[in-house]
């Protein structure tokens, strides 16, 4: 299924009943870059009342935090909203400065999901489509050509010389790839599919 993501950290504040909420959404290609991420937001805000999370990992880990906000009234409606929107590959932190007003559950809710809404719709999204990790291989002879013609059309994930060359393609529509990859090199070439994975759609 294709998700979006985003390239670049993206941050709003809002306030509600003189609380204020700071969120940030940011790429996160894996939980280490995640949990990285929230480390250096909550060094940041060492000072705030609460630094809550959520993220999301590709099809995968789903993670949220109330750090100390009441059970499910912050990490939850955040990882909800970035599920909700189709997100993947990105993590959130709403930093909320205590103003004096108790909100209640219902509240608090709205608060850290609507931090998080309302920051999303600040993002250029990126959206990820399925592919397939393709290893082409060739003759040395004919692997100049074939290396531009991959570079100026694929998204080459890495080249190999060994016997002969071998390019490591990301194609997300693998017949159409092996019907130009015939053509372009008039039946020299042999592709081998490996890996799924997800490019940007700009690159399918």
């Amino acid at each position: 299924m294709p998700y979006k993501t985003l390239d670049d950290v993206v941050e709003h504040e809002t306030e509600v009943r003189r609380s204020r909420f700071v969120c940030a959404v940011a790429p996160a290609p894996s939980e280490q870059a995640a949990r990285e991420f929230i480390t250096a937001r909550r060094a940041l805000y060492a000072d705030a009342t609460h630094n809550c999370t959520a993220y999301v990992i590709g099809s995968g880990a789903r993670r949220s935090d109330d750090d100390g906000e009441p059970g499910g009234t912050a990490g939850t409606p955040m990882l909800d909203v970035l599920l909700r929107r189709g997100y993947a590959d990105v993590v959130t932190v709403v930093t909320r400065f205590f103003g004096g007003v108790l909100l209640g559950a219902g509240g608090l809710v709205r608060a850290y999901g609507g931090a998080v809404g309302e920051t999303l719709d600040r993002v250029t999204p990126v959206t990820m489509v399925e592919a397939r990790l393709v290893t082409v291989s060739i003759d040395h002879a004919h692997a100049g050509r074939l290396e531009n013609d991959l570079r100026g059309r694929y998204d080459v994930r890495g080249v190999t010389y060994g016997s002969e060359a071998a390019f490591d393609v990301a194609v997300a529509d693998p017949a159409g790839f092996a019907e130009w990859l015939a053509t372009a090199t008039a039946g020299r070439a042999r592709a081998s599919a490996g890996e799924p994975l997800f490019v940007r759609a700009e690159d399918a």
